[in-house]
C-alpha cells in the first residue's frame, strides 16, 4: 500500500476541519466554500487532488446539513473558484488571496441568485426580475447581507487557512513544495 506523504496529508486535514465549520452555527453565508476551493487550488501539487479533497469535504458536510434546490448552482461556483485559483494563485501572495477571496464571491452571489431568478415564481423571467433578484440577494435575511457575510466568510477562511500554512511550513519544512 502506497504511504500518504506528509504535505497532502496535512492539506487535507486542513480543508476538512474548514468543512467541519459549516457544520457549527454561522451567520448566513460565512462558510469555508470558496476558501477550500482556492486553498486547494493553490497548495496541492497534484491539482485533481485541490479538487477532490475540498469537494469531498463540501458533499459530506452538505450530505449533513441537507441538500437544496439551488445545489447545482453552488456547487458550479465552486468548480469556478477552484480554477480561478489555479489560474489566479500560482504563486500565492496575501494581495492576491485576497483579491481571489473577493472575485470567488462576487461569482458566487452572481451564479447563485441567478440560479435563484431563474424559473423562480417569485421574480419575473425579465431583466428587471433579475436585477431585484440581485438586489434583494444583498439584504435577504433579517437584514443580514448575504453578500458581505459571504465577502467577509471568503476572506477570513481565506487568511486563516493560507495564513495558517504558511506558518506550518515555516514551523515544519517538510511541508514546503520540493524545489
Amino acid at each position: 500500500m502506497k504511504s500518504i506523504s506528509i504535505r497532502p496529508a496535512t492539506l487535507m486535514l486542513m480543508i476538512l476541519a474548514a468543512a467541519l465549520f459549516r457544520l457549527l452555527p454561522h451567520w448566513p453565508n460565512f462558510t469555508p466554500i470558496a476558501a477550500m476551493a482556492l486553498f486547494g487550488a493553490a497548495t496541492f501539487e497534484r491539482k485533481w487532488l485541490g479538487l477532490a479533497t475540498p469537494l469531498a469535504a463540501m458533499l459530506l458536510s452538505d450530505a449533513l446539513i441537507g441538500f437544496h434546490g439551488s445545489m447545482g448552482a453552488v456547487y458550479l461556483s465552486f468548480g469556478l473558484t477552484w480554477l480561478l485559483g489555479i489560474w489566479a494563485l500560482q504563486r500565492p501572495t496575501a494581495g492576491r488571496v485576497a483579491s481571489a477571496s473577493v472575485t470567488a464571491s462576487v461569482l458566487f452571489f452572481l451564479i447563485t441568485n441567478f440560479a435563484v431568478w431563474y424559473g423562480s415564481a417569485f421574480y419575473p423571467q425579465t431583466l428587471a426580475g433579475l436585477a431585484s433578484c440581485y438586489v434583494a440577494g444583498l439584504a435577504f435575511y433579517n437584514g443580514t447581507s448575504f453578500f458581505l457575510n459571504g465577502l467577509l466568510g471568503d476572506l477570513f477562511f481565506s487568511g486563516v487557512l493560507f495564513g495558517s500554512f504558511y506558518l506550518l511550513q515555516q514551523r515544519f519544512p517538510v511541508l514546503r513544495v520540493a524545489q
